[in-house]
């Protein structure tokens, strides 16, 4: 029989437990019914939850539970009727020309949809989100276009590249006039003078329009054309608008005569599928440059 006796605080009037440190006593104030029974509810809940799904990592796995679920499991099954809805839905892409599909309205709607996403995903990080390209990029938004702006073109393009690693790659260089000593140096000078004058800039004060002329014919006519408009079969652009890759004040001009351009846009045929890239080049060809 315990001889303990009950000691009751004076200040609060609760009991103590008999415990005390340092003339602090500790009061027996047990915690509420309702907290206790919703601890011992979790408890059971935390048990049925451990039995019945995946819980406790193992150094190889991981315990299953009795009824297996997972929720990566079920992202996959999302994934997977995505994907088929997907294919679905474009299965017209699959036999259809990029001509037909421009012509036939879900499919060239459905294209365009898939094209913004492969667009952001594989080409925003050059021609920029909104395709307006940047210095080096062309802008994807004109009707100015190097190796042409039909849809086919642009499916051509995006196949093969230009300059890239493809054996049916769009290849033209722009000759390093200056690199290679073709011509010097004040010859150069004068020659983007004259490139100044037929694009609507002005010269430099004193330009020799007329060697520059010259210097143009023997040099430049045979991928720019004799009226420097250009030719899309070489990738030659107009010389004669306010449209610039690389920019169009003279000194730019004379780097890029001296040392020439040689820009690269990637093969795509290697990288993604036949849909993706009709679809890409419906979604280029319908911004609003398309030939």
């Amino acid at each position: 029989m315990s001889d303990h006796k009950k000691e009751i605080d004076h200040i609060t009037g609760v009991e103590t437990t008999g415990h005390e440190w340092d003339g602090l006593k500790e009061l027996n104030n047990p915690l509420p019914r309702w907290w206790l029974w919703t601890w011992y509810a979790c408890i059971v809940w935390a048990i049925g939850y451990w039995v019945l799904f995946p819980a406790w990592p193992m150094v190889s796995s991981y315990t299953k539970g009795y009824l297996g679920h997972t929720n990566r499991e079920d992202g996959i099954k999302a994934y997977e009727s995505l994907i088929a809805q997907r294919m679905e839905q474009g299965a017209g892409l699959q036999t259809a020309s990029v001509e037909e599909i421009l012509g036939n309205d879900d499919l060239r709607q459905f294209a365009v949809a898939q094209g913004s996403a492969a667009f952001g995903d594989n080409c925003a990080a050059c021609h920029g989100s909104g395709a307006a390209g940047a210095t080096g990029y062309p802008n994807l938004l004109d009707d100015d276009w190097l190796w042409g702006g039909t849809i086919e073109d642009i499916h051509t393009t995006l196949l093969y590249g230009i300059r890239s690693t493809h054996e049916d790659t769009r290849l033209n260089n722009m000759t390093a006039f200056g690199r290679d000593e073709i011509l010097e140096s004040d010859e150069i000078e004068t020659l983007a003078d004259y490139v100044l004058s037929i694009s609507g800039q002005e010269p430099s004060e004193g330009a020799d329009l007329e060697a520059g002329a010259t210097l143009f014919a023997d040099n430049c006519t045979s991928c720019h054309g004799e009226d420097a408009k250009g030719m899309q079969e070489l990738g030659a652009p107009n010389l004669t608008d306010a449209i610039w890759l690389y920019g169009g004040d003279r000194e730019t001009i004379i780097e890029t005569i001296t040392n020439g351009r040689q820009g690269v846009m990637p093969s795509w045929e290697a990288r993604l599928d036949p849909v993706t890239i009709k679809s890409l080049a419906v979604y280029v060809h319908t911004r609003g440059g398309g030939q």
